[in-house]
């Protein structure tokens, strides 16, 4: 009992951590925009970087990145999981996933968030850094081939499953699913984009002009 409550309180943490919704909250703040009424209408660091500017959004992604691995990093605090690393990985996806809703359905932002693709990335490297790095080369190499965001970051999450099982030769069940759910979950939440891609209506990458906090 004791033990269940304890993963309940920090399941809960890791979406309130998710919660908070950076791009948001910095637009309002520095700036007097909700970027969820510009652009692409997402709470996102991509959409940051278009409405805001290329320096905003590159620190929107870099907090949202921090609150899905240290989110995981919460599974620190209950040590008496330590000695099973099965239990251990999959408190952490569990505590993963729980800030990765958060940041799409983010409590203080209406549940108006984006499609947590820097949250999945900050959670993919904690449980798995090496397989999360080789993913995020994915992600760069398509995006400075064909300046599409969404096409890189749906090729890196398809990848990272692949990296895992062939690459490093994960037998780790819980994260081989796990990587399976994320490139599943960034097909779902890019749907919009996929019609788009297929249309050749999609947007290519170009930062805004606004490249400093406090206009």
């Amino acid at each position: 009992m004791e033990h269940t409550l304890i993963i309940a309180g920090l399941v809960s943490v890791a979406y309130l951590l998710g919660s908070i919704p950076t791009a948001v909250w910095i637009g309002k703040r520095f700036y007097g925009i909700d970027v969820r009424e510009h652009g692409s209408h997402n709470a996102g660091a991509t959409n940051t970087i278009r409405v805001l500017g290329l320096r905003t959004g590159l620190i929107v992604f870099a907090i949202d990145l921090a609150k899905g691995y240290c989110a995981v990093s919460l599974g620190l605090l209950a040590g008496w999981l330590g000695s099973s690393p099965q239990l251990h990985t999959l408190l952490g996806i569990g505590l993963g996933l729980a800030a990765i809703a958060g940041h799409i359905f983010p409590l203080f932002a209406g549940f108006r968030g984006g499609k947590g693709v820097a949250t999945i990335c900050g959670v993919a490297l904690a449980l798995h850094p090496w397989a999360a790095l080789c993913a995020l080369g994915v992600f760069a190499i398509v995006l400075i081939a064909t300046r599409y965001v969404s096409l890189g970051s749906m090729l890196a999450g398809l990848s990272y499953p692949i990296f895992l099982f062939f690459v490093f030769q994960s037998r780790n069940i819980p994260l081989l699913v796990f990587g399976c759910v994320v490139a599943l979950l960034l097909l779902l939440t890019h749907r919009a984009n996929i019609k788009r891609l297929l249309r050749g209506e999609e947007s290519r990458f170009k930062p805004s002009g606004k490249g400093t906090m406090g206009k």
